[in-house]
């Protein structure tokens, strides 16, 4: 063999071995949008369940609000069946934008409810009521915090997809832009 067949065989080793890690690194950051993903699904199911049961508390005292428990309802089904979609492929945009959307509609729809409900004197000398909306703001703001740290494994993968060389690696291996919410 020549000096210039070594030199070659070596380049395409370290081309190898560069290819290897830089899959994987973007392999662990779009495993880490999975893992942040999960933190949030959990606090979006804490959310979904309180407000269910701040909707069977409320409906029997507040009647004349039967539209803002319906939209309450409506929006947690849209907002459940954009999770599971999520839950399946956390990495991809689509699911994700549809999750934005009923997220942030379910979010509406609850602060409504709960300002009605702080507002209704009836319900607000039930301990059990007031209990239930202090649980519901402590996990909105477990849900707020999960989703920062969604949209930061989402923002690191992200940078990671965009630079080159790893861009090209990426396009080759199907890696695509992932969304935040």
């Amino acid at each position: 063999m020549t000096d210039w067949s070594w030199v070659g065989w070596g380049l395409m080793a370290v081309l190898l071995f560069w290819s290897i890690g830089a899959y994987n690194r973007v392999m662990q950051l779009r495993n880490a949008i999975g893992t942040a993903y999960a933190q949030l699904d959990e606090a979006l199911g804490q959310r979904a369940t309180q407000s269910a049961r701040l909707i069977a508390l409320a409906r029997p005292v507040m009647l004349s609000e039967q539209a803002t428990f319906d939209a309450l309802e409506t929006a947690q089904a849209e907002a459940h069946a954009a999770a599971q979609a999520v839950r399946a492929r956390p990495h991809a945009a689509d699911p994700v934008a549809t999750l934005a959307v009923a997220a942030a509609v379910h979010g509406a729809a609850l602060t409504r409810l709960m300002s009605l409900v702080e507002h209704h004197g009836e319900l607000r000398e039930q301990a059990e009521v007031d209990a239930l909306i202090d649980e519901l703001k402590l996990i909105e703001r477990h849900r707020a915090f999960a989703r920062q740290v969604f949209n930061q494994a989402v923002t690191a993968y992200n940078e990671a997809v965009q630079q080159f060389p790893t861009r090209v690696l990426c396009s080759f291996f199907g890696f695509t832009e992932a969304r935040s919410l």
